[in-house]
C-alpha cells in the first residue's frame, strides 16, 4: 500500500517524550494509518475511515474497558 502522500499528525493523546506516541494519517482516501511516532519506518495499522471514527468516539466516551 502506497502510503507517501500520508500527512502525519501526532495524537494529542499521546506521551510527549515517553513510550506512547502515536501518529494518525487520516489524508488519505477509503483509509486511516496509525504508526508508531518512534519507528517511523516501521509497520502501519490501517483502518476503513468508518471503524477508525467508531474507535475514536468510544475512547472519547471512555467506553473502552482497561487494557489486560
Amino acid at each position: 500500500m502506497d502510503l507517501t502522500g500520508a500527512v502525519w499528525r501526532k495524537s494529542t493523546r499521546s506521551d510527549n517524550g515517553g513510550s506512547t506516541c502515536v501518529e494518525v494519517a487520516t489524508n488519505l482516501p477509503g483509509l486511516v494509518g496509525v504508526r508508531d511516532s518512534k519507528d517511523r519506518q516501521g509497520p502501519v495499522l490501517i483502518f476503513p475511515p468508518a471503524a477508525w471514527a467508531n474507535f475514536a468516539r468510544a475512547t472519547a466516551a471512555g467506553s473502552l474497558g482497561p487494557a489486560r
